[in-house]
């Protein structure tokens, strides 16, 4: 892999923050930071894309008491086979669980199958996180 360098010409006061951050966050140096940025960004466009492979997680909080929501669940995931990895059941207390469902395949199906399961009745909340499979990102 080549590297290639380029100049960035950014307002003091952003440079400062950034870099203030990049030092909580303990990167080494601001291009390694600036790399992951531009990853997450490459991620972001082809998600919105929707042509892309991905790879990612479902989380949601949900109370299993209420309505048919575990049903519900487990019916989705047995209707996306093919992009539902695996799942984890962690129970929070008497009522609410937390479900983690690994996903792979093409971001607007991963997207599809992500806006059915947080939207079940019962759902608290819950979250979509994709990334890239590594191919397309160096």
């Amino acid at each position: 892999m080549r590297i290639i360098r380029f100049g960035v010409s950014v307002p003091g006061e952003l440079l400062e923050k950034f870099d203030q951050i990049i030092a909580e966050k303990g990167y080494v140096n601001r291009s390694e930071a600036i790399r992951d940025l531009m990853r997450d960004f490459i991620v972001r466009h082809e998600w919105e894309a929707g042509d892309q492979e991905v790879a990612g997680t479902i989380t949601m909080l949900y109370n299993h008491d209420e309505a048919d929501v575990v049903k519900e669940l487990l019916d989705l995931q047995h209707d996306y086979l093919n992009e539902i990895i695996s799942s984890i059941h962690v129970h929070m207390d008497e009522h609410n669980c937390l479900e983690v469902v690994i996903v792979k395949g093409k971001a607007k199906r991963i997207k599809e199958i992500a806006d059915r399961l947080l939207s079940l009745k019962g759902v608290k909340h819950g979250k979509l996180v994709m990334t890239g499979t590594g191919k397309e990102l160096l």
